[in-house]
């Protein structure tokens, strides 16, 4: 781009800037000692449009309408009033320490008091009246609802658009705006609307969210851009102690515990809509916890919230994150009711927190209208939908649109949806959407048909030596209603080809009945999990394992063939019913057994009669309760937009022995139930139970193995410093505990504080029996059939958030210690990426 270009698009960029917004003004306030001075507040004089500074003391203002001046203050110090003699104005310097300070008020430095501060007072009257305010105070409402989700690629510069990067997509910098929060240039890359119904009953407890409409642009069928913008979607309520964003727990300003995190300052007062208000200012006690600063308005009668904005510190505990900005208007209905009218977060999204750094913003705007109350619905109207995917909501005409939203788009806005149109039709751009695809999903996309997961395709373990593995599955679209999976796989050690191949189909989309099938031929490691599975495809992380420890050749050939089906009545309500045979035998015979005994010895024939090879018919069923989880799509598959749900699962085996050959009768109950709890602010304990017991007699092949880990990663429901067939049990008892902290702990110590490290405890034990009955029929003698009857134990501490990437676990055993090749201590790993 030469230089004459580059001054008309400069230019251009300041005209569409100045439409844009009348009045533009960013700066840094200092104190009298040259030091930025951070929190302080900014307005536009005569407005309530204002602004806290960041920890740097840096801010950006913009108001649409023309404005002459503003005004800069801190508690304790004289208010500064500047005069804006252009309407865009940047790189003010503000300095407060020169004027005097106020004899009237005390000065506050650092933390303010908590006792006689008029601040928080007016906080404990809103804790009291929180339940009398808003949509709380009346038995049943139900309101309109408008939402708009939009990405933008932002700090826009010459140097990206002039980047290889771009090459032959210049065109989309047509659309480049600025951001009203940050005063950043940024680019529109991708933008939802939805419009819907909500009801709501107080006193059941019940909310029904009925989809109306929905218009997206950009990656609509890429399900983890879609499960992202899941997790903005989450519904947030300003009274509560918690805000969850980001699977974090923020503190609420509001919270009855933030006066332990937060300081507050009464800072001004004045009529707004005819109210008058209090001004309260907000910011954190202490750096890098999960907490914002900002400012409120609250009504002196009803100390209802009249205004609030919250901007996430930059200093706060999470990844990839470099702000959060929340902004809520109430109006007012009556002299006793403020609804909120208007919700706005913005997020910017970036590997780096530094100022200059390049990201994505995130941008939520939500607004309500038509509220009604106390219209009563009888309980089968608030029956949630178990798959309520109707495509018509998604092809609403333009028109539509035009007539319904609840406020027009602006010009960058209508332009996103041309642009990007435009923009999937250029072969660069779609070579990289499918780098990120592939990346994302692990599944390269090949017409109908998608290969993977590539991350599958090495593997090592003692028995096979080196394992490829290739396959893919058939993929039409994110809501197929059949899907149809297969892989192969080699070892060089063994020769021998392994297999395996699935298929499912989606019958009833209303109540999700599904029915599946197929055949797996593999070598797995048996006892990953105390609670057992007949995922066909599911794979073994101990048989393809390239880095373990100590002894990997206990595996065993399965053969499994698995009919199953299964309904999901009410939401997260799974039932499931199947058959399955499987044949079990040893992978390598000359280090591992699974022999037992057909026939026992006897006095006539002391030898019995032993068999190497299981084979065993089975019925299963199933409950699967999971309240709390959001799945996303409609089609025989779905996506999980996060874990942190509580789920419970019951199920029942019964072997039938003779049917196709089969060796054993038997029962077999197993519970499971994982809880994860917010404690207070001091972050998430995790809690995992598991129970069960069988009923006949089985050999090893069919014992309940107790999941030990021999590779050096972090596996959940393993126990780190146990080695695989180290226990086992036909009836146990297992529990685990684990606290993630998120940093809380650290966020005091001044010289860890800066490295955002996240602390981690845990405690895990399993108390298990073997019948005699089932040590009778052991015929192999290479594994010790030692039960955990003496409770085995074991804790660990680690440190998590590492380079943002990396938790290391320090793990002790508590018990058991004279066994032999017990482990004592390990360090195990894991990697990840997470907010």
């Amino acid at each position: 781009m030469n230089k004459k270009i580059f001054v008309s698009l400069s230019f251009f960029f300041l005209f569409i800037n100045f439409l844009a917004a009348q009045t533009k003004v960013s700066g840094i306030v200092y104190d009298e000692f040259k030091q930025p001075l951070p929190y302080a507040n900014v307005v536009f004089k005569g407005t309530t449009e204002g602004i806290i500074t960041n920890e740097e003391g840096k801010f950006y203002l913009e108001s649409k309408t023309t404005q002459n001046a503003i005004v800069v203050s801190f508690v304790g110090m004289e208010p500064k009033e500047i005069r804006l003699e252009k309407p865009v104005t940047y790189n003010m310097e503000v300095n407060l320490g020169a004027g005097k300070m106020l004899n009237e008020v005390v000065i506050y430095t650092g933390k303010t008091s908590k006792k006689n501060n008029p601040a928080i007072d007016i906080l404990r009257k809103i804790w009291e009246r929180k339940k009398k305010n808003g949509l709380r105070q009346f038995k049943q409402y139900e309101y309109d609802k408008y939402e708009k989700v939009e990405f933008d690629l932002n700090t826009i510069d010459s140097a990206l658009m002039k980047s290889k990067l771009f090459r032959g997509m210049e065109f989309v910098f047509e659309q480049v705006d600025t951001s009203d929060v940050t005063g950043k240039s940024y680019l529109p890359i991708f933008i939802n609307e939805a419009l819907s119904q909500v009801y709501g009953d107080n006193t059941t407890g019940r909310i029904k969210e009925v989809a109306k409409a929905n218009k997206n642009s950009g990656f609509s069928n890429n399900q983890q851009l879609i499960a992202f913008i899941k997790d903005l979607y989450a519904d947030y309520d300003i009274y509560d102690n918690y805000l969850k964003f980001f699977d974090k727990d923020f503190v609420s300003p509001l919270s009855r515990t933030g006066i332990n995190v937060y300081n507050y300052v009464l800072h001004d007062s004045t009529y707004i809509d005819n109210k008058w208000c209090y001004n309260i200012v907000f910011y954190p006690r202490r750096k890098n916890e999960l907490t914002f600063k900002g400012d409120f308005w609250v009504n002196d009668t009803t100390f209802a919230i009249k205004k609030i904005n919250l901007t996430a510190s930059r200093g706060a505990n999470i990844n990839w994150v470099k702000e959060i900005y929340i902004e809520q208007e109430f109006e007012v209905l009556n002299d006793s009711v403020f609804l909120l009218t208007r919700d706005h977060m913005m997020s910017d999204f970036a590997f780096s927190k530094k100022d200059k750094s390049r990201g994505v913003y995130g941008k939520r705007t939500t607004l309500f209208k038509n509220h009604k109350f106390d219209i009563k619905k009888d309980d089968k109207f608030y029956k949630q939908d178990v798959n309520s995917y109707d495509p018509e909501i998604y092809a609403k005409s333009d028109e539509f649109w035009n007539e319904n939203r609840f406020e027009s788009l602006n010009k960058d806005e209508k332009g996103v949806y041309k642009m990007l149109d435009t923009l999937k039709t250029v072969k660069k751009f779609k070579r990289l959407y499918n780098l990120v695809s592939i990346l994302g999903s692990g599944y390269i996309e090949m017409d109908n048909f998608d290969y993977g997961p590539i991350f599958s395709t090495f593997g090592y373990n003692d028995v096979e030596g080196i394992r490829i593995r290739t396959g893919g599955r058939t993929y039409f679209g994110p809501n197929d209603p059949w899907r149809i999976q297969a892989y192969t796989a080699y070892g060089f050690d063994d020769n021998q080809f392994k297999y395996g191949i699935s298929g499912k189909v989606l019958l009833n989309k209303k109540n999700r009945f599904i029915i599946s099938g197929g055949n797996r031929r593999d070598i797995e490691q048996i006892g990953v999990s105390l609670t057992t599975s007949n995922d066909l495809l599911g794979r073994s992380f101990a048989s393809s394992s390239l880095f373990a420890s100590g002894d990997n050749s206990k595996l065993t050939s399965v053969n499994l063939t698995n009919f199953s089906a299964e309904i999901e009545p009410l939401k997260n309500l799974v039932f499931q019913a199947g058959v399955s045979y499987r044949t079990l035998k040893s992978a390598s015979p000359n280090t591992f057994s699974l022999d037992y005994y057909k026939v026992l010895p006897t006095l006539e024939n002391p030898q019995g009669v032993i068999e190497s090879e299981v084979k065993q018919y089975e019925f299963n069923a199933s409950i699967d309760y999971m309240p709390g989880r959001r799945p996303i799509g409609f089609g025989v598959e779905r996506t999980n937009v996060d874990s942190n749900y509580a789920r419970l699962f019951l199920s029942f085996s019964q072997g039938v022995k003779g049917l196709f050959g089969s060796d054993f009768d038997y029962e077999k109950v197993q519970f499971y139930y994982r809880q994860p709890v917010l404690v207070g602010g001091f972050g998430r304990l995790f809690t995992t139970f598991e129970a069960g017991k069988i009923f006949g007699a089985v050999p090893l092949g069919l014992m309940g193995v107790v999941p030990g880990n021999q590779s050096f990663f972090i596996i959940d429901n393993t126990y780190n410093l146990m080695n695989y067939y180290e226990f086992m049990a036909d009836e146990y008892v297992s529990l685990h505990f684990e606290h993630n902290f998120n940093g809380r702990l650290f966020a005091r110590v001044p010289f860890l504080r800066k490295l955002n490290w996240r602390e981690i405890i845990g405690i895990k034990g399993v108390y298990g029996t073997i019948s005699d009955e089932n040590r009778a029929i052991n015929a192999q003698t290479a594994i010790p059939y030692t039960a955990p009857d003496d409770l085995y134990w074991e804790y660990h501490a680690g440190v998590g958030n590492i380079f943002k990437v990396l938790r290391i676990d320090f793990a002790w055993r508590g018990s058991y210690l004279n066994l032999p090749d017990a482990n004592k201590f390990a360090v195990k790993a894991s990697f990840g990426f997470y907010f």
